[in-house]
């Protein structure tokens, strides 16, 4: 765990949403909106603010916004648009999300503007608050909604002059968004948007557009090998960033071994490769300690090659459950041999990944084909 500088633990939610983000944030609301009470804003949300978790810290920020707002969700849009700081810094191009304090702005939007009456003007809102903070989570409950109307709007976002509203476009239909519900549109419906935002000159947006397509490779691999062999083909965006998007977008299906998808990335899936017994520096390892291992590759004719390896995990009641790891990428001549070694740790104190003793083995993964494995014990 992180440390602040008192020596205590970090905490995120406690890093994005406090006392004083939320009284600057009531501060706001009373200069744009006189009748607003800042200071009763602020002592009902710290009533039950400190106990929440990161999400529904935003639903108690929206409930007191609520208490105070108009009514009528037209007039409350005025509002909110009137509470906004200027807008991000438009000649950044990459990694700027902007202040957490503005999301529960955009789960009020989804709670009372989600209706026939005020898509639009909700839908207007959002685009204005998105310049300040992301919206792609409250845009999920219009693309739920009413998804015709939504992407329409969304098709005309995709060529805006800010970024932060482009690459909304994007992430807000991502099929799977961190921390956010699923959404109810077919994955081909969003390739159409995705085609104009390849395109773009700003890496935030372009990263987006290639975790969305790695979104959608977990169920429809081909659909992405294809989209991203017809980019390749049109030929708009400039070759480097193309390959990065290619890169990005391939690689759960890289890890999986696809071979259209190591093909797309010029490796070929039958390398002409001999590959030596895989060895390991003991039999058994603890929880907490490193294993290594090395083997050896010979190639009978020029290759590229992307070396991988798997850990075939023990798991609760006998189970197995692979996951992969990458070693390195290399480009060899015909005749050429070279050894490598790689340590693995199993970290006591992970996670994401709860280690159980009992039998496990490390697989080699070459150009998505399988090689040589070992098992070993890795005891508590």
């Amino acid at each position: 765990m992180a440390r602040n500088e008192n020596g205590k633990g970090f905490s995120l939610k406690d890093e994005l949403f406090n006392e004083r983000k939320v009284a600057a944030l009531g501060k706001r609301f009373s200069d744009a909106y006189t009748v607003f009470d800042d200071v009763q804003f602020t002592q009902t949300v710290m009533k039950t603010l400190l106990q929440l978790e990161l999400k529904e810290r935003i639903g108690c920020i929206t409930d007191a916004l609520r208490e105070q707002m108009p009514e009528d969700f037209e007039e409350a849009s005025m509002v909110l648009v009137d509470v906004l700081p200027e807008p991000l810094d438009p000649t950044k191009t990459d990694n700027d999300f902007g202040d957490f304090i503005y999301a529960p702005l955009g789960e009020y939007v989804a709670r009372y503007g989600c209706t026939v009456r005020h898509i639009r003007t909700a839908l207007a809102t959002l685009r204005e608050i998105t310049m300040r903070f992301s919206m792609e989570d409250a845009i999920r409950a219009f693309l739920n909604a009413y998804p015709k109307e939504t992407l329409a709007t969304m098709k005309q976002w995709a060529s805006d002059d800010h970024y932060h509203v482009r690459r909304l476009v994007s992430e807000g239909t991502r099929p799977l968004l961190p921390w956010s519900g699923r959404i109810g549109i077919a994955q081909a419906d969003t390739i159409p948007l995705l085609d104009t935002l390849y395109r773009d000159k700003t890496r935030y947006v372009t990263r987006s557009v290639a975790n969305h397509l790695n979104d959608i490779a977990k169920e429809k691999p081909e659909l992405v090998t294809q989209t991203l062999k017809r980019w390749r083909r049109e030929a708009k965006q400039e070759e480097k960033e193309m390959d990065w998007i290619t890169r990005h977008a391939l690689r759960t299906l890289i890890k999986q071994g696809n071979t259209d998808a190591l093909q797309l990335l010029g490796y070929s899936p039958d390398p002409h490769i001999a590959v030596s017994g895989i060895a390991i520096n003991r039999d058994s390892v603890r929880i907490g300690q490193v294993i290594e291992f090395s083997f050896t590759i010979t190639v009978y004719r020029d290759e590229s090659l992307m070396i991988d390896y798997a850990v075939d995990f023990m798991k609760a009641g006998g189970k197995r459950a692979e996951k992969v790891y990458k070693i390195k990428k290399l480009h060899l001549r015909k005749g050429d041999t070279v050894t490598l070694m790689k340590k693995h740790r199993f970290p006591a104190d992970a996670t994401t990944l709860t280690l159980y003793p009992g039998t496990h083995a490390i697989v080699l993964q070459i150009n998505g084909t399988r090689h040589d494995s070992v098992d070993f014990e890795l005891e508590a």
